[in-house]
């Protein structure tokens, strides 16, 4: 997520009331999670488990809960809720804005574009040439579209991420400032959700067609030319690249990648990376081939049982 121009660390700080650890002139582009931190980033640490990782990482500038040496070319803001201020930041520069039409003014759209009745287009949203949008679909703000992109019925692009964390008083919000980006020539089916980055894009790539009724969690990319199937649940996070045919009902876990040309059978359900080329099946997903040896070897533990009674 990019600011609105450079800012420096002292301008940050004083966004979130905390104390600067390094040089208050340095300057940030923007703001992101770990996984998709550049640099020039403001990103945030707030557990001792990961403390070594972000500080080694590309960020620039770090929010911490402790006070601890600065590394070098960085600089740290100590607060006391480093996710607190975090979500203080994307709230600053993505506030909520409420709606005052169905296709907001501000909205960009292109030549020979349809939009049906019932369809919400929101705040900076921006849709390309020869696109479909069918009756009652809702396009969140700052979603991309690309051209010859359609969008069936009751599906919106671009809800909230479903990232909470849990403290003792119940679950916080984590507010989601990242967008939708929808690439030329894919097609999103009816009552589908997809929902928008945290602070990065989620990203449909370019020819890829999705069936009624699937679930895209937050911050996942999806590469082109992919096919998805009815009911597939794919959780935040996940990397599926080019060319993967993903059947009905298959749920892919959160953190994982989906290798190109992948094919992922009916009903399966995927816990871990899977190398690309290969057919996967069952729950956890091994490959095709493997899963129906184990099943066939299954099915004769009845009649050994019998012979050695």
């Amino acid at each position: 997520m990019n600011f609105p121009h450079p800012l420096t660390v002292a301008s940050v700080a004083d966004i979130i009331d905390g104390k600067i650890l390094g040089n208050p002139e340095q300057e940030t582009i923007g703001l992101n999670e770990l996984h998709v931190v550049r640099h020039g980033d403001v990103t945030f640490v707030d557990h001792p488990k990961y403390y070594d990782k972000v500080l080694k990482s590309a960020a620039s500038v770090i929010i911490i809960n402790k006070e601890v040496e600065v590394p070098e070319n960085k600089s740290l803001i100590f607060h006391a809720a480093p996710f607190d201020a975090f979500k203080k930041l994307i709230l600053h520069f993505r506030p909520f804005v409420p709606a005052t039409a169905m296709v907001s003014p501000d909205a960009i759209i292109g030549e020979g574009t349809v939009i049906q009745p019932g369809a919400f287009v929101g705040n900076q949203v921006t849709i390309g040439r020869n696109c479909i949008i069918h009756a009652n679909v809702t396009i969140c703000d700052h979603s991309v579209l690309g051209d010859n992109v359609i969008i069936q019925p009751n599906a919106v692009i671009g809800g909230d991420g479903y990232y909470f964390q849990r403290r003792p008083q119940g679950y916080v919000k984590f507010e989601s400032g990242g967008r939708v980006i929808l690439e030329d020539n894919v097609e999103i089916g009816a009552s589908c959700t997809i929902d928008r980055g945290v602070t990065g894009d989620t990203t449909i790539g370019a020819g890829t067609k999705m069936d009624n009724q699937c679930q895209v969690g937050h911050d996942t990319v999806i590469g082109k030319n992919c096919l998805i199937g009815a009911f597939a649940a794919i959780a935040g996070v996940t990397v599926i690249e080019d060319d993967v045919l993903i059947w009905a009902r298959v749920a892919i876990n959160k953190d994982i990648v989906v290798g190109a040309k992948s094919i992922i059978l009916a009903t399966s359900a995927l816990d871990k990376s899977v190398e690309g080329g290969k057919v996967y099946m069952g729950s956890p997903a091994v490959e095709a081939r493997q899963y129906w040896k184990e099943l066939a070897a299954i099915r004769q533990l009845p009649e050994l049982i019998k012979k050695l009674k």
